[in-house]
Formats: C-alpha cells, structure tokens, sequence
C-alpha cells in the first residue's frame, strides 16, 4: 500500500459512523449488505449514508454492486489488511511492542479496555506489557 492510499483510508475512517459501518461489513465477507440495512444498523439518513459510503468507496475500503433494484455493499478486506500492514510494517517499523499489543491474546489477559468488538485493544507502550 502506497502512503497516499493508506492516508485516505485513515482519513475515511476517521468518523464514528463510518468505523461502524466498517465493523458491521467486514463479517458479512463477500455477501456484504444492503444499503438500506446498513442505514438501519448504524441510525443514519440516507443522504448522511450515502455520503459517508461514498467516501469509504474512495478510499478503497468498501466495494458496492447492484442486485437489482438494490445496492449491496461489503468491505475489501485484502484492503483493509494492506493498510492494517502498512500500520504495523511500513510505519511502525515491525515494531515488536505494537505487534504485541495485537495479539488476539493480549485484550484477553485485561490489557484491553472493552474496546468494542476487540478491535485494536488498548496498549499501554510498555515493553513488559
């Protein structure tokens, strides 16, 4: 992942309503969901839904196709891991204290902070940790 792409998709997620949107696609894989389920899911207008699904479109975290009538979405999870890579390998170097902080394991010991769905649990930047 280039600099460029992995700045517009931090920028994408860098709302409330989009990272939820994000976390309710990324397990409903390839089938993805209606446009009109996922407005119902996160309490969102359609305008407000179709402008926040616009962005994350731009940014390359979500791919939309038609099913008749009705536009499915679902989540380029190859692109949310390249920029998740990017994070660990590009920016932080490999950096064994971020790796380490996420390690499925690592919330599960009480390092995290209810960190909904355990996504990135909290890491104090301790080496001991």
């Amino acid at each position: 992942m280039q600099e460029t792409q992995a700045l517009a998709a931090l920028s994408a997620l860098a709302h409330e309503t989009r990272l939820q949107i994000l976390r309710l696609l990324v397990p409903h894989g390839g089938d993805g969901m209606a446009a009109g389920e996922i407005g119902a899911q996160v309490a969102c207008s359609a305008s407000r839904l179709s402008f926040h699904l616009s962005a994350m479109e731009q940014a390359g975290l979500i791919a939309a196709r038609r099913d008749g009538r009705r536009v499915i979405y679902s989540a380029e999870r190859r692109q949310i891991g390249g920029l998740i890579h990017y994070l660990l390998n590009d920016c932080c170097a490999g950096d064994a204290t971020v790796r380490g902080c996420c390690q499925a394991g690592h919330q599960a010991q009480g390092h995290g902070h209810g960190h909904a769905h355990g996504v990135l649990p909290h890491c104090s930047g301790s080496s001991n940790t």
